[in-house]
């Protein structure tokens, strides 16, 4: 099988969990023998990718990275330029304009590489909204069949509010033209079919996974966080959202309140937290109001062996997001060892039952529930070990199977003997 896959990030290049799901997605599905060429908006070096399947750039732009060494994603999920945080400024002509026109730059040169390239694929993959113009531009192309993978939208992203209409029209376009639409859960498929109007039998439920492999080969370095494991030698518990993005759908303002009222019943409570993201500034001095700033570390902006390290420190993990359709950050949690509480509007929580689960909104639950666990040895074990089983039970491979049998369903009702007229056409 010739597989198209449309993606706007991949590992190591990406600002979050799209990207890695992407790259894990990719490798499960070519070990079982699926032929992808997966096209970037940039161009950078991905040798492990290209071990298994052809990387094609769209363009010349390199992969933007800020003072952070954060990858911000080409400015599309802010819809900013990631320099000078305007929309429209002197970078514009090299890093665009607008997280719109840059992805319908990026569908226009999808375009050409498929004419260029005589590109036949079986199938087109296109990941969120980012790709969603390239992939029916793509489809409409080669007449391929259309699958759309949404691994969060523009509601997701807005954290419970509207969010941007010209986002909402391209991921409404997309879902209407996709043959297929795979949902990283039943909270992402619901969202679609309430907001979107797409009947029910259009989508999948395909949640992600997690290979436990990843992550042995992370050399973990404690090192950034040696006044978080002496006070954890001093009898504190270190709880922590992971290396999440300070941003309104992430629930980290619930979270602080939380931990305020946690800490004003166990004063031996510590919170690590990330400093990435537009709500950075916000959080920060939410901290000092509610009085707690002593005791919330911010650590920069953490991905691989840092947040792996991260994981090993904490003992209590909080995805305390408004919306957050999968969640892998909770697996990784999970696998660290690690007491997990997580947000009803958090995707993972379907299929990780040894959890807590409160509503995002709830900071009372949510501070009884960290107390709790952190004055009970014996509850942090059992949700310690009981994730741990649970989360060995998934694979990538698994993942891989079900989109083989999604893409051969496709297939068969749109006629593949009929593409292969139609190509000849085309290319003719």
């Amino acid at each position: 099988m010739k597989l198209l896959m449309l993606g706007w990030e991949l590992w190591p290049y990406y600002s979050g969990g799209l990207g890695v799901a992407s790259y894990n997605m990719a490798k499960a599905l070519a070990i079982r023998g699926v032929e992808i060429q997966f096209v970037l908006p940039y161009k950078a070096k991905h040798e492990d990718a290209e071990r298994f399947m052809s990387v094609i750039p769209a363009s010349n732009i390199p992969p933007l990275i800020n003072e952070n060494g954060e990858y911000t994603a080409m400015g599309a999920y802010s819809g900013t330029c990631s320099k000078c945080r305007s929309r429209t400024c002197v970078h514009a002509k090299e890093y665009g304009d607008g997280f719109v026109a840059a992805t319908r730059r990026y569908a226009d040169r999808v375009a050409k590489l498929i004419t260029r390239r005589r590109l036949r694929p079986d199938i087109i993959h296109a990941h969120d909204w980012l790709t969603m113009e390239a992939g029916m531009r793509a489809k409409l192309i080669t007449g391929c069949p259309l699958v759309v993978h949404v691994h969060a939208t523009e509601f997701d992203r807005a954290g419970g509010h509207y969010g941007n209409p010209l986002i909402h029209e391209i991921e409404y376009q997309g879902l209407v033209m996709a043959d297929r639409i795979l949902a990283v859960s039943q909270l992402t498929k619901d969202i679609i079919v309430k907001e979107y109007d797409i009947p029910p039998d259009k989508i999948e439920v395909v949640h992600n996974s997690f290979e436990p492999s990843d992550l042995e080969s992370i050399v973990v370095d404690a090192s950034d966080y040696v006044y978080a494991k002496e006070l954890k030698q001093r009898g504190y518990t270190i709880v922590s959202p992971g290396g999440v993005r300070l941003t309104a759908q992430k629930g980290i303002t619930y979270l602080l309140e939380a931990m305020a009222l946690a800490m004003s019943k166990n004063p031996r409570l510590l919170l690590l937290l990330p400093s990435s993201g537009d709500q950075r500034n916000q959080i920060i001095e939410l901290s000092a109001d509610l009085g707690i700033s002593d005791r919330v570390i911010f650590l920069g902006f953490v991905r691989g062996s840092e947040q792996r390290a991260l994981y090993e420190i904490t003992d209590i993990f909080v995805m305390p997001s408004i919306s957050e359709p999968f969640g892998i950050t909770a697996l990784e949690a999970a696998h660290s060892n690690t007491a997990l509480l997580l947000s009803k509007q958090s995707g993972v929580g379907e299929i990780l039952h040894n959890v807590i689960r409160f509503d995002y909104w709830d900071t009372r639950r949510l501070a009884d529930k960290i107390i709790n666990i952190s004055l009970s040895e014996g509850l942090s074990g059992e949700l310690r070990d009981g994730a741990r089983r649970e989360y060995m039970k998934f694979s990538w491979d698994d993942v891989a199977g079900k989109l083989l049998h999604e893409y051969h369903k496709v297939m068969t009702r749109s006629g593949q003997h009929g593409r292969l007229a139609r190509e000849e056409v085309f290319y003719a």
